[in-house]
């Protein structure tokens, strides 16, 4: 079994991070009940004789004793960090694994990249080889971000590529949080397009959300519980659209319900790694699928259920909708529409009591309506894990590398520009040490070349398939 450490970096990364451990430890605890430490608690989380001084009081098998969480805290302001230590998951995180400043980085791109970059690296690389040396078969690093910020998008990808320096052998799956249009950081655009540049040279894959998006499920998921429609009872156990039963926060914060789904894509991401299943993915078989070039490593995710599933059961033909749901523009938790643009190839990842006969029968039925690049027509990857989510039968994550990330990176390029052709608010960035203006255009070089990439294999959309003889094989 193979352990994975998730670096939550700024704001936004850290209140992901909160949410994402709330819900595993109710997902094992569900699964768990006798609290043994088993190899599915130990791919993110330690078991510690809290009894015993300094990092010599790691236990491996039997029962739980102190469990603690396989995670790095990141934050130049301390506020975030400080609401998670004072809260209901305060005993979860080792007090040795967090990096807090009071300044903060004034969503500045070069402050969080090269000022906090090079004051803190020893530190991170300290904190980032000790959660190493407590795994067994480390495989991955997960890395929350969010792109509009100063710490999340510059210290998130400065620390990107000291874990390609300092670990080349393990995974960089990042999580990063793209703003809305409507965002209220007016340099989120420049900050979004400088750290763009790090994620598309250091990172193996890339799971872009985007807020507008999720705001958008939110609003529908509220629209539909207080409509009062039969068969839209919001499941009170269920982790994906419910926080009844999670622990209860203080104050709700409006953020709270779309973190929440956040975190329910990194749970379902990884549950194959955690648990057993007929079909298991492993998380290197994704990027090893999915990724045919190096650059193109940006994956659309959607998510079933997110709105309703008040079956226990779910009869063949929900189950049929649940497929047609991952595929809807209204499931994908960034802006964008996968059914009318060209798949690279596709990830389907299930939970709970389903077939490979299932699998099979809805593929078939929906691949006539996707289009999938000519020379990958058989672009699918599944896996199968039996342990559904809580409060659930059956969820769906499906994975795409798609075109339809292109407007995405089209719009934010946009925005960059409006502001770049001004000069606004440029001065900030160049009085910090090791900013120069040519940082801005070598950014804005590398996306639209990602963009060029984007076009010219949506050029081939109308190209005819290709029908490669096969082998013949005497029997």
């Amino acid at each position: 079994m193979t352990q994975s450490v998730v670096v939550q970096v700024g704001q936004c990364g850290n209140q992901i991070g909160c949410c994402f451990w709330d819900l595993a430890l109710r997902e094992h605890a569900a699964v768990n009940q006798k609290g043994i430490y088993d190899e599915a608690i130990s791919s993110f989380f330690r078991n510690v004789d809290t009894r015993v001084v300094g990092d010599g009081g790691s236990i491996s098998k039997g029962k739980i004793c102190s469990l603690k969480a396989r995670a790095v805290l990141i934050d130049m302001e301390e506020g975030v960090v400080n609401e998670i230590l004072q809260g209901p998951l305060r005993d979860v995180f080792d007090s040795k694994q967090l990096i807090t400043d009071i300044s903060g980085s004034g969503n500045n791109w070069a402050v969080g990249h090269k000022v906090f970059g090079s004051l803190y690296q020893e530190q991170i690389l300290e904190k980032l080889r000790k959660s190493a040396e407590h795994c067994d078969c480390l495989q991955c690093f997960f890395i929350i971000h969010s792109m509009g910020g100063g710490t999340g998008s510059g210290l998130g990808t400065f620390l990107l590529k000291l874990l390609e320096d300092e670990f080349p052998e393990v995974y960089r799956f990042v999580t990063s949080v793209y703003p809305s249009g409507e965002d209220d950081v007016i340099t989120s655009p420049y900050n979004s397009i400088l750290a763009m540049k790090e994620l598309n040279e250091h990172a193996d894959c890339v799971l872009p959300i985007d807020n507008q998006s999720l705001f958008d499920i939110i609003s529908k998921i509220d629209l539909m519980v207080n409509s009062g429609k039969l068969g839209t009872t919001i499941k009170p156990k269920s982790l994906v659209t419910s926080s009844a039963g999670a622990v209860k926060k203080r104050h709700q914060k409006p953020f709270d319900a779309m973190n929440n789904i956040v975190a329910n894509l990194l749970l379902n991401l990884t549950s194959s790694a955690r648990f057993e299943g007929s079909l298991n993915m492993d998380l290197n078989e994704i990027s090893m699928n999915l990724v045919p070039f190096p650059q193109l490593h940006y994956l659309v995710s959607s998510l079933t259920p997110l709105y309703t599933l008040a079956d226990v059961n779910i009869p063949t033909r929900r189950l049929d909708q649940m497929f047609s749901d991952a595929f809807s523009k209204d499931h994908q938790l960034i802006r964008a529409d996968p059914k009318h643009s060209l798949y690279l190839a596709c990830a389907l990842m299930l939970r709970g009591n389903v077939q490979v006969s299932d699998l099979r029968r809805n593929i078939e039925r929906l691949k006539p309506s996707l289009q999938f690049v000519s020379w990958n027509q058989e672009g699918w990857k599944t896996s199968l894990c039996s342990v559904p989510p809580v409060g659930h039968s059956h969820s769906l994550l499906a994975l795409a590398n798609n075109t339809c990330v292109k407007p995405t990176f089209m719009e934010l390029k946009e925005r960059f520009m409006r502001l770049y052709k001004k000069k606004a608010h440029l001065h900030h960035y160049l009085q910090i040490e090791g900013m120069e203006e040519s940082s801005f255009m070598e950014a804005v070089s590398s996306l639209s070349g990602l963009i060029e990439e984007y076009n010219q294999l949506d050029a081939t959309k109308s190209m005819p398939v290709e029908d490669f003889p096969r082998l013949s094989i005497a029997v």
